[in-house]
């Protein structure tokens, strides 16, 4: 195998991850970056309220796919079981119509959206999370200590995983996961309609939020984390603020370190803005803009509960640990 192919579909965006499998030795093997790509495409757009996919919703979903596929062949990566896998979460649960979904996502790719069990789902996020931390004392950052709390906050949901270390073989790796619906659409729907939010807006969706975080400490025991590692759009365009990044840049925001202070700060700017004034912050997304205030809250209500004085974000998540998983 020279190259696998990897696509992560959330309720927010569609991501894709082109890979070279590298061997190093007889026994050693690298995922290599050759192309990653992320479109937000709000296939949960309205399901939270209506049960089903909106076919606009869909036809933005199928277009991206489409451009995946093709880039995929032009890499020389056949399209098909084989090298390529898509897992999707949150919003396909959801979906009373998505059979739809399923038959397009075949139709374009030739494999079907694997819609991943909650364990599956907290092994794929920690393994492509957590993999590459050996490689810390090599690059001059600091060591992250274990056991790892992975947070990714999705559209629609938010994952929570405490394990060890993926490098050494002793132990088991995940030691516990929860998913719960706080995901950064999901809050804006339900809650943070105003521009900017209002405080009883604000107020409701901190409830619902630490309530759900009240389900999570009953079986995720997020204050034993050594260190707390956070992947998906929302914890990368925090870390992006905090650097006081022109735009967006991948390779600075990874591994970055945002304290709770300046976590907690930006938080509190962020739904201070009207959307016009966030669209102008040289690192967000516009598929952010009025999604981007309750991903910080949901965020920033997580660091509070972990007791932690910072987080890493990461740009490696659950795509890279599809990815792996197709290298075996």
């Amino acid at each position: 195998m020279s190259g696998v192919a990897a696509i992560d579909c959330g309720t927010n965006s569609v991501r894709l991850l082109i890979a070279d499998v590298v061997h190093v030795g007889d026994d050693e093997v690298q995922v290599v970056d050759v192309d990653r790509r992320m479109e937000i495409v709000r296939l949960g757009e309205g399901v939270d309220e209506t049960g089903v996919f909106a076919p606009q919703a869909l036809e933005r979903t199928f277009e991206a796919l489409r451009g995946y596929a093709e880039a995929i062949e032009a890499n020389g990566i056949p399209l098909g079981p084989d090298a390529v896998r898509m897992v999707a979460t949150s919003a396909t649960r959801d979906a009373a119509n998505r059979q739809v979904f399923i038959d397009g996502v075949r139709e374009i790719l030739g494999v079907e959206p694997e819609v991943v069990d909650g364990l599956d789902e907290a092994e794929l996020s920690f393994v492509g999370a957590t993999a590459e931390f050996d490689a810390d004392a090599e690059d001059g950052r600091s060591p992250l200590s274990p056991p790892f709390l992975v947070v990714d906050i999705g559209g629609g949901s938010t994952e929570f995983v405490l394990g060890g270390d993926p490098r050494q073989a002793e132990g088991e790796l995940v030691r516990a996961s929860l998913s719960v619906n706080i995901g950064c659409v999901r809050m804006s729907e339900r809650h943070l309609r105003g521009d900017p939010p209002t405080a009883e807006e604000i107020e409701a969706a901190t409830r619902d939020i630490d309530a759900a975080l009240d389900e999570v400490e009953r079986v995720v025991p997020l204050r034993e984390a050594g260190s707390v590692v956070c992947v998906a759009g929302t914890a990368t365009t925090i870390a992006g603020i905090a650097l006081d990044l022109p735009e967006y840049d991948s390779e600075r925001i990874h591994r970055t370190r945002v304290t709770t202070a300046d976590l907690d700060r930006i938080t509190t700017d962020l739904l201070e803005q009207t959307s016009v004034e966030r669209s102008r912050i040289g690192v967000m997304h516009p598929g952010r803009v009025d999604v981007i205030g309750a991903g910080a809250l949901v965020l920033s209500r997580v660091l509070a509960r972990t007791g932690a004085d910072s987080f890493t974000a990461s740009e490696h998540d659950i795509l890279d640990g599809v990815a792996w998983s197709l290298v075996g």
